[in-house]
């Protein structure tokens, strides 16, 4: 038996009061401050509530992670400090970010190249897409962290096994996108192009790229939060410096304050680092780019 349901009857959902509190906040202000009222207060609010259920949970008898409020307290220094360095591993946190980052940055690099290069291949390529899209599918799957012996065995050393990781990691949704993105070109410019015969070159810049580049750029986002993600896995197991080392280290010191404060750390350049490609391909592209 079917129910019809009467959209028209439904009531319409009624804000609550916190919510009629936030907008009337957001009303009482002039035109620019209520833009940006708009855009960061309700983020604001929602980071407020979730710190306090965080206090008042973990602050209970028996509650097994510290509140922030003793986190703040624990790991002052390092808050205060990040710059510090006594040599080995024992370093600020912004030396272990800015290792983790570099590896991410050489990872990524090759990454974009070879994945955009790959990508129209088997983009432009029937017979290239029929021949490698099937061995992609299947590479795709294996886990990063599954790679990683097999990268210590073949370079022998902890940095470049590391890029390797994130090279494998990245470079997947960055073929597959452009590849999608390339097919995806509408036949009549293709026709233009031998019509008016256009270069390969000249047919790349003035078609092809900016056909793709919306494709291209949403696989350089997914790309670079999976290579994120990788060298913190990577790193807890490699050792050396890098803020995957340092989550490990403190992990088995029974550190909870620190660990916690490097996954905020991680959390933040993660959103930085995607907001940069987003700005990237929206400069490249327009608003298209903003996938």
């Amino acid at each position: 038996m079917s129910v019809t349901v009467n959209t028209e009857d439904r009531a319409a959902p009624t804000p609550s009061a916190m919510g009629r509190l936030i907008a009337g906040f957001i009303a009482s202000l002039p035109d620019r401050g209520r833009a940006l009222a708009h855009t960061a207060v309700p983020p604001l609010v929602a980071l407020a509530l979730l710190v306090g259920v965080w206090q008042v949970l973990c602050s209970l008898p028996g509650a097994a992670l510290p509140p922030p409020t003793k986190v703040v307290a624990d790991t002052w220094e390092l808050i205060a400090h990040p710059f510090f360095d006594n040599g080995g591993t024992d370093k600020g946190l912004f030396w272990h970010l800015a290792a983790s980052l570099q590896r991410v940055a050489v990872g990524f690099t090759l990454a974009a190249v070879g994945g955009v290069l790959l990508g129209v291949l088997i983009g432009q390529s029937s017979l290239a897409y029929r021949g490698l899209d099937p061995i992609f599918q299947v590479l795709r799957t294996v886990p990063p962290l599954a790679w990683l012996p097999i990268s210590l065995a073949a370079f022998r050393n902890a940095d470049p096994s590391a890029i390797f990781v994130i090279f494998i990691t990245a470079v997947w949704p960055i073929i597959l996108n452009t590849a999608v993105g390339i097919r995806q070109i509408p036949q009549d410019y293709r026709n233009v192009a031998r019509v008016i015969r256009l270069s390969g070159p000249e047919y790349f810049f003035k078609i092809m790229l900016p056909a793709t580049v919306p494709y291209m750029f949403t696989g350089l986002r997914i790309g670079i939060g999976l290579s994120w993600l990788a060298i913190i896995a990577a790193e807890m197991l490699i050792g050396g410096v890098g803020i995957g080392f340092f989550i490990w280290d403190a992990w088995n010191s029974s550190l909870m304050s620190e660990i916690i404060l490097a996954l905020v750390y991680v959390g933040v350049v993660g959103f930085i680092l995607d907001r940069l490609i987003g700005a990237v391909a929206a400069r490249v592209s327009g608003p298209r780019g903003r996938a």
